[in-house]
């Protein structure tokens, strides 16, 4: 008797336990933001770029979206939206995978606004979640893009050159098109 009485007490004991455990939310641990060194720094100049990119796609009005300096070159949309797609390429190299797959040619299906601001925003996201999740210790990590020599920091580092390449370009589409990049509106508002 005292057999089956024990045996129950640790059966409750048990159930309670396991009841308990997945009674619970469990949520994915979020990762700790650095407040020094590369990826620190990288965070900074991304949310920079990210503002100043997502302000200008805000500011073209929709009709400007297909307009191109000349043929050949890449529209507003296709700019920003090539910007949005190497955001979800270059961490490909080291190893992360995007929960989107686009279109073969997104420059030429995705044209409106609303879905550019959407996908860029996005990709974004994507690209902070990435150098989020990658260790320090992996950043000088030997891997290869576009067949070249690198690390998982070059891989990172050229997102950002490419980010900001494209952002000046950006900016002297916007002039072209006597749009005033907003913060710089600002500044000159606030002289």
């Amino acid at each position: 008797m005292k057999r089956v009485v024990f045996a129950m007490s640790c059966t409750v004991v048990l159930l309670s336990m396991v009841t308990g455990l997945f009674g619970q939310d469990v949520k994915k641990e979020q990762p700790v933001v650095p407040k020094s060194g590369f990826r620190a720094e990288y965070l900074k100049q991304l949310e920079d770029v990210e503002s100043k990119m997502l302000a200008l796609a805000t500011l073209f009005p929709q009709k400007k979206y297909s307009w191109r300096p000349m043929q050949g070159v890449r529209s507003v949309s296709e700019v920003f939206v090539h910007v949005a797609a190497s955001n979800y390429l270059f961490p490909q190299f080291a190893g992360f995978k995007p929960s989107v797959t686009l279109d073969r040619d997104p420059e030429k299906t995705i044209t409106r606004k609303a879905n550019v601001l959407d996908l860029l925003k996005e990709s974004f996201a994507f690209m902070r979640q990435c150098i989020l999740d990658v260790p320090d210790a992996d950043l000088d990590r030997k891997m290869k893009m576009f067949g070249e020599e690198t690390t998982t920091r070059g891989i990172f580092f050229g997102a950002a050159v490419h980010m900001h390449e494209h952002l000046g370009q950006m900016i002297a589409y916007a002039r072209t098109n006597r749009l005033v990049p907003p913060w710089t509106a600002a500044e000159t508002k606030a002289k």
